[in-house]
C-alpha cells in the first residue's frame, strides 16, 4: 500500500503541495522553474519551492484530484505558474534516462538498511553461536565450514552470520529524566569497529548501567546447514569479514528494503526522544548524515516519521542580576531551546531508530531533543 501511494504521489508531489499550501507556503526565493538533476531528491526539490518541505505528503492527501502515476526523472522540468492559484506543472524530458528521483538519498543508507539490526539483548545472547571453525583455524571465510551450537535447523537451510557490535543503554541523566548512551562491545573491540560515536560524558556517572535499549548486530555473511546436531556443521557461502568463534547465527532477512518513504508527522511525541549517536563525526553532524534516536516502533514511531530537532538551552550564570563584577557567581538560568532542523526516520527497531538529518540551521549534537514538526 505504501509503495502504491508513493508511486501515485511522486510525479506531481511538488505540484500538489504548492496548490494546497498557497502562496504563503512558498519560499520567498523560490524559482519559477527547475530542471531535475541526477542526485536530486524529492525532499530537496520540495525545499526549493516550499518553506516546509516535510509537509508535501499531507498536502498531497488533501488534493484527491491529483492522479498522475508518473515519477520524476532527471531532465524533467518543473514550471511554477499562478493561473487560478499557484501550481507546478511537470514537463517530462523527451528521453528519460537513469532512475527516478528518490525521496531521500538511499545510497548513503544501504548499510543501515541491509547490514545492521538492533535487537533485544536477551535474544542476541540466546542466539545460536559459532563455537569453532574448520581445522581449528582462528577465522574462516567463504567456502569453509563453521560449527554452531544451539541451532535447530535442517540440511540446506540458510542462515545469516551476525556479529554484535554495539549496545545502547539508558542511565539517569541527573536532571530528572532518562538519557542514553551507546557503548561498543569491548570483548570484540580488537576486531570490530562500530560506526557510532556517542558522548559518554553526560551525567554524574555516565557509565552507570541502565536498562538495555538494544544491541546492534552487523550481518557479516551467510551460511548453509550441511549436517545437524550440536554442534551443527554449516558451510560459509559468503562473508564480508572473517568468521570467528562467538559470532551469532540468525534467520536470513530475504525481504528487500523498501526504497519508498512517506514523510509525515508522528502520531504522538514519544517521551524524552533524543539524538543518541551519529556516524562519520565526533562532535556534531549536518544534513544527509545518519543519527540514532532513542525512540522506536514500541514508542509508536514508524518509517517516514519526521521530527523537529531542538537543542537544549545552555544553563548559565546570571551575573547581571547578582550585581557583582565577578563572573560565574550569579544564580543559574536555563536559556530557551533552539530549533536545529528536521530528521526523518528510515528504519525502526523496538526502542531505537535510525534517522537521516534532512536539513538544519546548525549542527546536530548528542542529546538534542525531538519535537513534533511545526
Amino acid at each position: 500500500m505504501l509503495k502504491k501511494a508513493f508511486t501515485v504521489l511522486a510525479g506531481t508531489m511538488v505540484a500538489a503541495a504548492v496548490c494546497a499550501a498557497g502562496a504563503a507556503q512558498l519560499r520567498g526565493n523560490h524559482p519559477d522553474s527547475y530542471t531535475v538533476r541526477r542526485g536530486d531528491t524529492l525532499w530537496g526539490i520540495s525545499a526549493k519551492f516550499l518553506a516546509k518541505p516535510w509537509l508535501w505528503p499531507e498536502i498531497w492527501q488533501a488534493n484527491p484530484q491529483v492522479r498522475n502515476p508518473h515519477l520524476i526523472y532527471p531532465g524533467d522540468v518543473l514550471n511554477l505558474s499562478f493561473i487560478n492559484g499557484p501550481s507546478l506543472k511537470l514537463q517530462p524530458a523527451l528521453h528519460r534516462e537513469g532512475e527516478a528521483v528518490p525521496a531521500i538519498p538511499l545510497d548513503a543508507l544501504k548499510t543501515f538498511l541491509k547490514d545492521l539490526r538492533v535487537m533485544d539483548s536477551g535474544a542476541v545472547s540466546k542466539a545460536p553461536y559459532v563455537v569453532g571453525v574448520e581445522e581449528d583455524q582462528l577465522r574462516v571465510t567463504s567456502g569453509q565450514n563453521i560449527y554452531v551450537r544451539g541451532l535447530d535447523s535442517q540440511p540446506g537451510q540458510r542462515w545469516a552470520i551476525v556479529r554484535p557490535e554495539h549496545v545502547f543503554r539508558g542511565f539517569d541523566d541527573g536532571a530528572g529524566g532518562t538519557s542514553v548512551f551507546g557503548n561498543e562491545l569491548y570483548a570484540n573491540a580488537a576486531m570490530v569497529r562500530s560506526p557510532w560515536q556517542e558522548d559518554r560524558g553526560q551525567g554524574a556517572n555516565p557509565f552507570r548501567r541502565g536498562s538495555d535499549m538494544g544491541v546492534e548486530v552487523k550481518v557479516i555473511g551467510t551460511a548453509e546447514t550441511l549436517r545437524t546436531g550440536d554442534p551443527s556443521t554449516l558451510l560459509v557461502l559468503e562473508s564480508t569479514q572473517e568468521i570467528r568463534s562467538g559470532d551469532r547465527i540468525m534467520p536470513v532477512d530475504d525481504a528487500p528494503y523498501d526504497p519508498y518513504y512517506y514523510p509525515h508527522a508522528p502520531q504522538n511525541l514519544p517521551k524524552d526522544g533524543r539524538v543518541i549517536a551519529f556516524t562519520d563525526a565526533m562532535d556534531a553532524v549536518g544534513p544527509h548524515q545518519v543519527v540514532a534516536l532513542s525512540v522506536g516502533s514500541k514508542d509508536g514511531v514508524d518509517n517516514g516519521a519526521t521530527f523537529a530537532i531542538w537543542q537544549p538551552g545552555e544553563n548559565i550564570h546570571d551575573d547581571v542580576a547578582s550585581n557583582s563584577w565577578s563572573r560565574g557567581v550569579g544564580k543559574r538560568v536555563t536559556l530557551p531551546d533552539e530549533y536545529i532542523g528536521h530528521v526523518m526516520v528510515f528504519r525502526t527497531f523496538d526502542h531505537v531508530s535510525y534517522g537521516l538529518v534532512m536539513d538544519g540551521l546548525r549542527p546536530v549534537k548528542m542529546g538534542d531533543r525531538l519535537r513534533l514538526p511545526e
